[in-house]
C-alpha cells in the first residue's frame, strides 16, 4: 500500500490512499466498531486485532521492508487519521499503534537480532510492545531519568520504576530508557526488556479518564539483567533516539487531533440537522449555525498547518518547534471542538455511551502526552529571538 508522490497533487489523497482509506474504514466496521464498549469496559485490546491489522499491512506501514514493512509515514498517518473519523476511538489507535514509538529506535539500530527478534514479529502483529521512558518523578523531563542501567560483564542490571506505559500491560517486550552515565540527558541509554525475564513485572494497570480501551501500566524493574546485545544504538545514545522520533509522536498525536475534531464536526452537523426543538431543526437556529462554522473552522485551519508540517518531516526536513506548534495548534481547535460538540448534543453529549462523549474524555490527553502543552510552548520559545 505504497503512495507515489507528485508535485501539485493532494498528496493526503492520491489513489493509493484512497484506497487505502477504503482499507482502513473496511478494518473499522469489521473488528473494532462492533466491540468497542466492551473494549472500554475491560480495558485493553485483543492481540487477534494486531494480527487483524498486521494482515491488512496497516502495522508495517512507514518501516522499511528490511523491517517488513512498506509506505511512507504520511501512510502510517492517513491510516490513523482515516480510523478516527471512521468512529474508531484514539484510545484503541494509541494501543494497537504502540510499536510507533516503541520500534523506531530498534530499526535505526539496524542489527539482525533485533529486527528477527522484535521488529518484524511486532509488525506482523504476534508480538505487543511499548515504550519505557515516563517515570514517577520524571514525565517529559527525559533528562532526570532514574532508572539506572549498570554493565555486569555481558549483561545491564536496569533498576528502577515506570509509570504510564501505554500497552505496557500486555507488552512482550519494552523498549526501556535507563541512565547509563552521570551526565545529565546525554547518559541516557534504551535497552529492550522482554516480558517473563526475572525482577521485571507490570506492578498495576492503571485506570484512566479516557483512552480506556488502551492498558496503561506501571512496571518495576528490580536487578533485571538484559543482555549486552539489547542496549540499542550504543552506550549513552539515548536521549538522541528519544528526542528523534519525538518528532514523529507529535505529528501522530497532531493528525489524530484534528481527525477527532473534524469527526466532532461531522457528528455534531448530523445532529443539529436531525433534531428538533422548538417547532423546528436546531440547524434553523443561527447562533448553533455560527457555533458549527467556528468549530468546522478551526478544525480547517488546524489541519492544514499539520499537514503542511508532517509533508515536511517526509521529505526529511529537520523540523522541532514546527511540530510543536503543529501539536498545539492541533489540540487547541480539537478542544474547543469537542467542548462545544457536547454542548450542541446537550443531554445526550453528557451520557456515557455516546460518541461524542467519549471524544470529550479520550481529548483530554492529548495536552498532555508526547509532552505537554507548556513543554510544546517552552521548546518553540528555544527558536525566538528572545534575548
Amino acid at each position: 500500500m505504497t503512495a507515489t508522490d507528485t508535485p501539485g497533487t493532494d498528496r493526503w489523497n492520491t489513489p493509493e490512499r484512497a484506497a487505502l482509506r477504503e482499507t482502513v474504514r473496511a478494518f473499522a466496521a469489521k473488528e473494532v466498531l462492533p466491540h468497542v464498549e466492551r473494549w472500554e469496559d475491560e480495558g485493553e485490546l485483543p492481540r487477534d486485532l494486531h494480527r487483524a491489522a498486521a494482515r491488512l499491512g496497516l502495522l508495517g506501514l512507514g518501516y522499511p521492508e528490511s523491517a517488513g514493512g512498506e509506505g511512507e509515514m504520511l501512510d502510517q498517518l492517513v491510516v490513523s487519521e482515516e480510523a478516527v473519523l471512521a468512529g474508531v476511538p484514539t484510545g484503541v489507535l494509541a494501543s494497537l499503534f504502540t510499536h510507533t514509538i516503541a520500534l523506531p529506535a530498534l530499526v535505526a539500530d539496524g542489527r539482525e537480532h533485533l529486527m528477527r527478534d522484535y521488529v518484524r514479529p511486532a509488525l506482523a502483529g504476534e508480538l505487543v510492545c511499548s515504550l519505557g521512558i515516563t517515570e514517577p518523578d520524571a514525565g517529559s523531563d527525559v533528562a532526570h531519568l532514574r532508572t539506572r542501567a549498570v554493565r555486569d560483564g555481558d549483561e545491564w542490571v536496569l533498576n528502577g520504576a515506570k509509570t504510564f506505559i501505554t500497552s505496557g500491560y500486555r507488552a512482550d517486550f519494552v523498549t526501556v530508557a535507563a541512565r547509563t552515565s552521570d551526565t545529565g540527558h546525554e547518559g541516557i541509554s534504551l535497552f529492550v526488556v522482554e516480558r517473563g525475564s526475572p525482577g521485571f513485572t507490570a506492578t498495576r494497570k492503571l485506570d484512566k479518564m479516557g483512552w480506556r480501551s488502551s492498558d496503561t501500566a506501571e512496571l518495576s524493574l528490580a536487578d533485571v539483567r538484559v543482555p549486552a546485545d539489547r542496549l540499542v544504538g550504543g552506550v549513552d545514545q539515548g536521549f538522541l533516539q528519544i528526542m528523534h522520533q519525538f518528532a514523529g509522536e507529535r505529528i501522530g498525536l497532531s493528525v489524530q487531533a484534528c481527525a477527532m475534531a473534524r469527526r466532532c464536526v461531522d457528528l455534531s452537523l448530523e445532529w443539529v440537522r436531525e433534531r428538533e426543538a422548538f417547532g423546528g431543526p436546531l440547524s434553523r437556529r443561527q447562533v448553533l449555525r455560527h457555533r458549527l462554522v467556528e468549530m468546522h473552522r478551526r478544525t480547517e485551519v488546524a489541519t492544514a498547518y499539520v499537514r503542511g508540517v508532517a509533508e515536511r518531516l517526509q521529505d526529511g526536513e529537520p523540523l522541532i518547534a514546527e511540530v510543536a506548534m503543529a501539536k498545539n495548534t492541533a489540540t487547541e481547535a480539537m478542544d474547543y471542538v469537542v467542548d462545544n460538540a457536547v454542548q450542541l448534543h446537550g443531554g445526550t453529549g453528557f451520557m456515557r455511551g455516546t460518541e461524542v462523549e467519549r471524544h470529550y474524555r479520550d481529548a483530554r490527553v492529548f495536552s498532555i502526552g508526547g509532552g505537554t502543552y507548556e513543554i510544546m510552548n517552552e521548546v518553540i520559545a528555544k527558536f525566538l529571538p528572545l534575548r
